[in-house]
């Protein structure tokens, strides 16, 4: 047996790590409650009959819960809309998340002339507003003639600067030994890109088409913009037909609100393992 003296903690470390992890818990719990009292409110305006809303005192739960204010909504062709918005919005990600994939091998893994140069001002784009870029960019869809059509909201939205950034950073952290055993076993660049560094980037993937899909589906002004025929609307620009003239019907707005949302909710709980490691070994905090 050993005579070595078992180390003591010094005194009082064990009860101050009690204490910083009950604060870390408190604070975790506040600002999940402040984030997700929006979606409360929503879910109960959005089941409160319109007396409850046209009262003066503030109610937390509905005094008659109805479905009155969805059967208004589906008055509106909110199933045109939602189909509009999934096609549109799942070629986007397609679209996007190729791109982005390519940009960022090409980036991490390619030795060219001015590789740097072009990605920092790749990165400088990300400073200007998205409201500077839709002048050049109408000009373009609609010299392109996609001006009304799908296209015009899809085709702009076919690649990212961040998400070019976001794969850039993820694949500097796959080992160069790996792709250089392909190339050395006579696979190709496109080869080598789709059977060993993709199979790897499952993480990122996930994390590109969460971020794209959430970009895209909740975009208001692109579309209201190029889209000129009711019939095409997206769910976010066929929100706009709930408000009335002079007034804004909150049960509705509220009711299709909590429609539009539940979609990006699932997608969340289904990929969050993947969109956590995606920001992690991206290294991104």
């Amino acid at each position: 047996m050993s005579d070595t003296p078992p180390r003591s903690t010094p005194h009082g470390t064990a009860p101050r790590r009690d204490r910083a992890r009950v604060l870390r818990a408190v604070a975790a719990a506040l600002i999940g409650l402040a984030m997700a009292l929006p979606l409360f409110w929503m879910i109960l305006v959005a089941f409160s009959p319109l007396s409850d809303l046209h009262s003066p005192h503030l109610r937390w739960w509905p005094s008659a819960p109805t479905l009155d204010n969805f059967r208004r909504v589906f008055k509106l062709p909110v199933w045109t809309w939602t189909m509009n918005s999934t096609v549109i919005t799942s070629l986007v990600v397609l679209l996007t998340v190729s791109c982005n994939l390519l940009a960022g091998y090409a980036f991490a893994k390619m030795r060219f002339r001015g590789r740097n140069t072009i990605f920092l001002l790749l990165l400088s784009t990300m400073t200007v507003p998205v409201q500077v870029l839709m002048v050049p960019q109408f000009k373009l869809v609609s010299a392109f003639g996609m001006f009304g059509s799908f296209w015009a909201v899809i085709v702009p939205a076919s690649s990212t600067a961040f998400g070019v950034f976001l794969a850039r950073q993820f694949m500097l952290g796959i080992p160069d030994e790996v792709i250089e055993a392909a190339r050395m076993d006579g696979a190709g660049q496109l080869r080598t890109f789709v059977t060993v560094v993709l199979p790897l980037c499952k993480p990122l993937i996930a994390v590109l088409s969460l971020l794209t899909f959430l970009n895209q589906w909740n975009d208001f002004a692109w579309p209201l913009t190029v889209l000129k025929d009711e019939r095409l609307y997206t769910l976010s620009v066929g929100m706009e037909f709930v408000n009335g003239q002079y007034t804004a019907d909150y049960g509705a707005i509220m009711a299709l609100g909590l429609l539009s949302v539940l979609p990006m909710v699932v997608l969340f709980l289904c990929f969050q393992k993947y969109f956590v490691q995606g920001f992690a070994r991206s290294g991104i905090k």
